[in-house]
């Protein structure tokens, strides 16, 4: 008997090992995978994992959950299982016992080298003061085929010089819903103005060449929206280049605003390129915005504009 109860606690302590090592782990509600909740599978990866990348699978349902993934998680996948019905949800807002904007994120997203694929970030507070979906601070970090929900700032790109590339993704928001310092490629991308206001509040750093490039990109606009600013500059110096995407009609003719400050005309760095659409007509575009020539445009590539000092290609990571 007792070679029976041995021959049990070694396979027990095996299996487990097992699952410890594995570099691909499976969350579900249902309880069927590896784990209930996304903050448990995240919570699970160790700093310099020896597993290398490891991916996160995330099975259909709404994941009700603040999340968090720390600095020293990276090089980490997390993939959804449908991109409509894999759901992380929050609903907090500025106003909630005077927390302001920056602790009102659905997920904080902190370490390096991660992946998102098909998964919805929601932030669904009533509007009732900022609320953010996603919060951003980590370096070469993609979005492939991503949601994200909310209504003021829901996409804050928050980290001076950090990169990233949203590819296939559906955006929505109301007021400055694209907002922060980070340098940001939008591939492909349905932006959705859900009320009149600003698309885009950049506040790139003075010497960072490079904001926000948009790159056949589609704006949309709900019914009762009649009037849309591409973005205003959130600091002196913001960077936002549109180019090749669909702007509808209403986007104003003057197409940019200078957030109430004449001096903010002086630095920004904001341009515009191919652009169709009933709102791409450039004749009445503020002075101070720059139509791009055909020899400028080709300065604007993602291996110029996000492969820094590491030429970073997140094209050939998602092949």
């Amino acid at each position: 008997m007792k070679y029976i109860f041995s021959f049990v606690i070694l396979f027990s302590f095996l299996l487990g090992l097992s699952a410890q090592e594995k570099n691909e782990v499976v969350v579900d509600r249902n309880g069927t995978g590896d784990f209930r909740n996304i903050q448990e599978a995240i919570n699970s990866v160790r700093t310099a994992d020896p597993r290398g990348q490891i991916t996160i699978r995330i099975k259909k349902g709404v994941y009700k959950e603040k999340l968090i993934l720390p600095p020293h998680v990276t090089n980490v996948r997390l993939v959804g299982e449908d991109r409509d019905h894999t759901i992380i949800n929050y609903d907090d807002h500025a106003n909630i016992n005077k927390m302001g904007t920056f602790k009102t994120y659905t997920f904080l997203l902190s370490g390096n080298d991660i992946i998102l694929e098909n998964l919805t970030v929601e932030n669904s507070a009533e509007p009732l003061g900022q609320a953010v979906a996603i919060h951003i601070e980590g370096d070469r970090v993609i979005f492939r085929n991503c949601k994200f929900l909310g209504n003021q700032d829901t996409v804050y790109v928050g980290r001076d010089g950090a990169r990233q590339y949203f590819e296939n993704c559906y955006i929505e928001g109301t007021t400055d819903f694209i907002f922060g310092p980070s340098t940001a490629w939008f591939e492909g991308c349905t932006i959705h103005c859900k009320k009149d206001s600003y698309i885009t509040a950049a506040n790139t750093p003075q010497n960072i060449k490079y904001g926000y490039i948009f790159n056949n990109c589609q704006i949309t606009v709900s019914d009762e929206v009649k009037a849309m600013y591409l973005g205003r500059p959130w600091r002196a110096y913001a960077m936002a280049l549109f180019m090749n995407c669909s702007l509808p009609q209403e986007i104003l003719p003057a197409g940019w605003d200078n957030w109430k400050n004449p001096d903010n005309e002086k630095t920004v760095r904001y341009m515009e390129y191919n652009n169709t659409g009933k709102g791409a007509d450039t004749s009445q575009r503020v002075k101070w915005s720059q139509i791009l020539t055909a020899g400028q445009i080709k300065e604007y590539t993602v291996a110029n504009v996000l492969g820094g000092c590491d030429n970073w290609n997140p094209k050939a990571l998602l092949k």
